[in-house]
C-alpha cells in the first residue's frame, strides 16, 4: 500500500489529508482524483489524524500531493 499526503492551500489556512491507495497508483492519479472531487463538490471532508475536517472547495487555491510507501 502507498500513503499519500494531500496538502490543500486555502485562502487563509493549510489543510492536510492522508490517503491510502494501492501500490500501483502514482501521484498524478491521486491528483486527478482530488481535482475531480474539488470540481464536483462544494465541500470536501478531509480525513486527518485529528479527525475529519470540512473544506469549502471555493477557498482552495493550491493542491500538492506527497507520496510515501507503507511497508
Amino acid at each position: 500500500m502507498k500513503e499519500f499526503t494531500v496538502c490543500y492551500t486555502l485562502d487563509s489556512d493549510v489543510k492536510w489529508e492522508r490517503v491510502i491507495k494501492k501500490p500501483n497508483i502514482n501521484t498524478e492519479d491521486v491528483l486527478q482524483e482530488v481535482l475531480k472531487r474539488i470540481k464536483n463538490r462544494k465541500y470536501l471532508i478531509a480525513k486527518t489524524d485529528k479527525g475529519s475536517r470540512i473544506i469549502n472547495t471555493a477557498s482552495i487555491r493550491y493542491v500538492r500531493i506527497f507520496d510515501k510507501k507503507i511497508v
